[in-house]
């Protein structure tokens, strides 16, 4: 039994250790579960879940040095994928406008002459082979000495600066001349952090697109060097007087050592501070072996000019200059901003020699002459437009309105044309177009006198014209009807809006107000045998590059019909016969026609005068203190007054006489209707003469001596100014007393409402009169 018994319990106690084994197995593996999960759930707290525990007060709060690396790492990462990103990303952008700016040069029409410049930041860029290599070296020696190695930023040169701004030393700048270039040509000033990355990078982009000399020479036509100028070639004018090309060793050194600060560093403000800089600049390229020692121990510092401000508008000159950038601009091809920024080439059609005797002219009058007496003076070639001269005034700063362009003053007699041009185009011959010269005339209400009261019995257009008959006149305008007078003067060339342009009877007598170019362009019209030319002062511009981008039209529209245009000319030569009111003219020695004018009061005098090859505009007028027109006061050698016939034909001929020199004589092209045609020269009636106080002749050619006024009978010359009635008593108005006066009557009440009137009629008058009113008919002549 025992026996039996044995291997039962032996199995049994086998059985119970081996479930007692894997009970333990169990518990292990659910202790060591229950561990790993506990570690498990360590571990994910430690790593995100803060402040930590375990830590003190402090650093149970800051991240372990695995997430710092890690986050460092990811953020460098970042960085190169947007650095990358951005290069590929960035454009190179247009050229900054300020950088790209350059000065607009003017020249006369020579072309190689220069007259002056336009614009508002000096700039000329020039190219890098036309330099002296001095002072590239000077600039990459000073600004970038790895300029050649580096591929556009110094990251040396920038760990430098960040370590010297972080601890507290100077601040400084890392940045390369070819940052420098970027920013001072695509971005503009850049300061903050994100704008320099972007500017490093733009840099390394433009180094892969450009080559150093580019860069270089990009660089040294934007930087500014002070005094306003932009670039190596305008530092060269203005610290110098010379040409970036001539600079010399030690006039680049003394530019490159400005450029930090310029305003500051510049000679003429700190001597001391600009010799430093200029020993540092030639230690430097003595260092990059650019020059030797003795070189650099043998430079000197180079004198400077005084800084000066831009005079090239001051005097007379300013105004052919702003005329040159509103002629273009009217074109519509340029802005002023492109004219004062864009670094043109603009050749004028101005001749110097010309030009100062328009100057000299003006210059001469007598000293006694009232401030407030402007005078204008257009000269031109009527065959293609072009400006020989203009004198707008005596100085652009102290009067920017120009005297040529902008002023109007009332065309008085020289209106008269006008009324011949529509009466030749109705078919009307001068020699048989007949009149009663008798003054004063009477139409309807209105009454018309001649300037010099004389009658002159029955004349025909030449003597009428030689002699500006103001009676004559007005008959031919009632005859051909005064809106055909308005209709040929814009026919010439005057335009439609010129004040004063009316249709009445009178217009003939210059009630308009035209500028003095619109009377240039008029006559020239004839001049030119019927061909309208505009008149112009620019031949051509030209782009930096040398592209030629406008040229002046020199060819025109006929306006006339050249028989008309010849009859005209033909006409018009009789004021300069004797005894006609331009007679002086002769003097000139070669064929000259055209026409004197007196507003009344007189307000303005005129003449137009002109040869086949040149025509000259001459008007003289007076500005009061509010800007409103005033009386001429009588001054120099006409004491007894100012007429178209004196001092413009005086300026008129001492201009000429000079601008015609070589010029070969020509005649004008007679009409075959005309040839063989004889004067026409009626004698005198026996009208009586209205006495003068001082009476005139016609004028002797002039002398050293001041000549006195004399005493036979009157031509178109004024003797006294004329009384601003309209006549005694308030009776009719009439011519104003001057040359030609050429200002018609009023009704007897003084006459209606002018449309644009000036001073007032009557017959000359003894005493010297009252100020014109500006409203009545009367003023018109």
């Amino acid at each position: 039994m025992a026996a039996t018994k044995k291997p039962s319990q032996r199995g049994s106690a086998s059985g119970g250790q081996r479930g007692s084994a894997r009970g333990s197995q169990r518990k292990r593996s659910q202790r060591g579960s229950a561990r790993g999960n506990q570690r498990g759930s360590q571990r994910k707290r430690f790593r995100w879940n803060y402040p930590r525990e375990g830590l003190g007060p402090i650093h149970r709060w800051l991240p372990s040095w695995r997430f710092l690396l890690g986050a460092g790492f990811t953020a460098i990462i970042a960085a190169i994928v947007s650095v990358i990103t951005l290069y590929f990303a960035l454009e190179i952008p247009e050229p900054d406008d300020v950088a790209a700016a350059q000065r607009t040069r003017v020249y006369y029409e020579d072309g190689t002459t220069e007259m002056g410049s336009i614009f508002d930041f000096d700039r000329t860029s020039v190219p890098l082979e036309s330099l002296p290599d001095y002072v590239g070296n000077a600039v990459v020696a000073s600004e970038d000495q790895n300029f050649y190695t580096n591929n556009g930023i110094d990251l040396g040169g920038i760990a430098r600066a960040a370590l010297n701004n972080l601890t507290g030393g100077k601040r400084q700048g890392g940045s390369t001349l070819t940052q420098q270039y970027v920013e001072n040509y695509y971005l503009g000033q850049t300061t903050d952090y994100l704008g320099k990355i972007r500017e490093a990078v733009l840099a390394v982009k433009v180094d892969n697109h450009l080559s150093k000399d580019e860069i270089l020479e990009s660089y040294l036509n934007t930087i500014y060097f002070g005094r306003g100028a932009y670039g190596i070639q305008a530092a060269a004018e203005k610290y110098f007087g010379t040409s970036a090309a001539d600079l010399t060793l030690e006039q680049a050194a003394l530019l490159t050592a400005v450029i930090p600060a310029p305003s500051a560093w510049d000679p003429a403000v700190n001597p001391q501070q600009a010799q430093a800089r200029f020993d540092r600049v030639l230690r430097r390229m003595v260092e990059d072996g650019y020059i030797t020692e003795e070189q650099a121990s043998a430079a000197t510092m180079p004198e400077t000019i005084a800084p000066t401000k831009n005079n090239d508008f001051s005097g007379t000159t300013g105004y052919l200059l702003d005329y040159a950038q509103k002629e273009l601009v009217a074109t519509g091809k340029f802005t002023e901003e492109d004219l004062r920024q864009g670094g043109y080439r603009i050749v004028t059609t101005i001749d110097p020699e010309k030009q100062q005797a328009a100057v000299d002219a003006v210059e001469n009058l007598p000293k006694d002459r009232p401030e407030n007496n402007y005078v204008g003076i257009l000269s031109a070639d009527p065959r293609n437009g072009e400006i020989y001269a203009m004198y707008g005034g005596a100085d652009y700063h102290a009067r920017q309105r120009n005297a040529v362009t902008q002023d109007r003053a009332q065309a008085g007699s020289t209106f008269k044309p006008f009324t011949l041009l529509a009466a030749l185009e109705q078919g009307k011959l001068p020699q048989s177009t007949i009149y009663d010269s008798r003054t004063p005339l009477k139409i309807g209400n209105l009454e018309v006198k001649n300037y010099d009261g004389v009658s002159r019995g029955r004349v025909n257009m030449l003597t009428a014209t030689q002699h500006s008959i103001n009676t004559y006149f007005v008959q031919l305008n009632q005859d051909v009807r005064p809106e055909n007078t308005i209709r040929a003067a814009v026919q010439a060339g005057l335009p439609e809006d010129t004040p004063g342009l009316d249709d009445s009877l009178t217009n003939v007598l210059g009630s308009a107000s035209p500028r003095s170019i619109d009377m240039t362009q008029a006559y020239a019209t004839w001049a030119n045998r019927g061909v309208s030319v505009p008149i112009h002062l620019v031949r051509e511009v030209k782009s930096p590059d040398g592209e030629v981008v406008y040229e002046a039209p020199t060819t025109g529209e006929r306006k006339i019909d050249e028989d008309v245009a010849d009859t005209m000319n033909w006409v018009l030569q009789a004021t300069s016969r004797p005894g006609g009111t331009a007679e002086k003219v002769r003097g000139l020695g070669r064929p000259v026609a055209g026409k004197t004018g007196t507003s009344s009061g007189p307000w303005s005098a005129w003449y137009v005068g002109y040869t086949p090859q040149m025509i000259t505009a001459i008007n003289m007028f007076q500005v009061g203190p509010n800007g409103e027109e005033e009386v001429l006061t009588p001054f120099g050698r006409y004491p007894w007054g100012i007429g178209g016939n004196n001092y413009p034909v005086d300026i008129w001929m001492d201009y000429m006489k000079v601008a015609t020199k070589g010029m070969s004589v020509m005649d004008f092209t007679v009409p075959e209707k005309m040839k063989g045609v004889p004067t026409y020269e009626p004698q005198a009636t026996s009208e009586p003469k209205v006495t003068e106080p001082e009476p005139t002749a016609a004028e002797p050619e002039p002398t050293a001596a001041e000549p006195e006024p004399p005493a036979e009978a009157p031509t178109e010359e004024p003797e006294a100014p004329g009384n601003s009635n309209g006549g005694a008593g308030g009776a009719g108005g009439s011519n104003g007393g001057n040359d030609d006066g050429g200002n018609g009557g009023s009704s007897g009440n003084g006459g209606s409402s002018g449309s644009s009137g000036r001073g007032g009629g009557g017959a000359q008058q003894p005493a010297q009169p009252a100020q014109p009113s500006r409203n009545s008919a009367a003023e018109r002549g």
